[in-house]
């Protein structure tokens, strides 16, 4: 190909050049798995129209229908499962600021699902102009959600509580003792105007090998990903929701 980088030597480059031929098959096999994705057979129908609580345009508490969350034109729904709360063996620390920071650590936000819908807040506007449509579901109370949502800076992300309905335990994202899990699951409406299940990261159940976790969103997690890309690779460690070495003067001075 002829691509070269200063003062790379031999070895490096021949290395490269291997290494790019893997780099091309898994292109490949991405591209393989997507298109197999888009050719499943429909799923089954939503049963029910789930009813969620959210904020609505005016601050208000609201309730929102599973079908009123597909913009006039879209057939296609992301949900996201947040777990908030947190599972319970979770021993993370909690925010040391802001409106959940008194809450029993239990009851309070995900660390890994906060990080990702912090990834996720930017690309919202992407996604939905591009004609999807994507929102973030947790058990916890709806005001609790909003208060922790506008003190982390979301402004894009669709936020729902699935306090009082049976959604996320109809879907996985809560197991059969309550614990919530971090399932994606997407949506289409048909042109008869039938929800369905389109697909799940069912990868989340999946056996793992030793040191690896789920990855069941591993394609769309880019602080993992821009992390592979480096010498060192992912760091053993978890994403927590504050790093001494980047928290701000502003976020430093926020008030509970």
């Amino acid at each position: 190909m002829g691509v070269t980088f200063p003062n790379e030597s031999p070895q490096y480059r021949a290395a490269r050049n291997k290494l790019l031929e893997r780099e091309v098959a898994l292109r490949r096999e991405m591209e393989a798995v997507a298109a197999e994705i888009r050719a499943l057979p429909p799923g089954g129908p939503a049963p029910e129209d789930y009813e969620f609580d959210h904020i609505d345009a005016k601050g208000a508490p609201a309730k929102v229908r599973l079908s009123e969350l597909f913009r006039p034109g879209t057939d296609t729904l992301l949900i996201y499962h947040y777990m908030f709360p947190r599972h319970r063996g979770d021993k993370r620390p909690g925010p040391s600021v802001g409106p959940v920071a008194q809450l029993p650590l239990e009851e309070g936000p995900c660390p890994s699902c906060t990080a990702l819908l912090d990834n996720w807040e930017g690309a919202i506007p992407h996604v939905e102009g591009l004609g999807a449509n994507i929102a973030a579901v947790a058990k916890a109370p709806i005001e609790r959600i909003a208060a922790f949502a506008a003190h982390r800076g979301w402004r894009n992300l669709k936020l729902l509580s699935a306090a009082n309905n049976s959604f996320k335990r109809d879907y996985h994202g809560e197991d059969e003792e309550g614990q919530q899990m971090p399932i994606l699951t997407v949506f289409h409406k048909g042109p008869d105007g039938v929800i369905r299940l389109n697909w799940a990261s069912e990868l989340l159940f999946m056996p793992t090998e030793p040191k690896q976790d789920p990855r069941h969103l591993g394609t769309v997690e880019p602080m993992w990903t821009l992390m592979d890309l480096t010498p060192a690779g992912r760091p053993d460690a978890n994403e927590q929701l504050e790093y001494a070495c980047c928290r701000t003067e502003v976020q430093a001075n926020k008030q509970p």
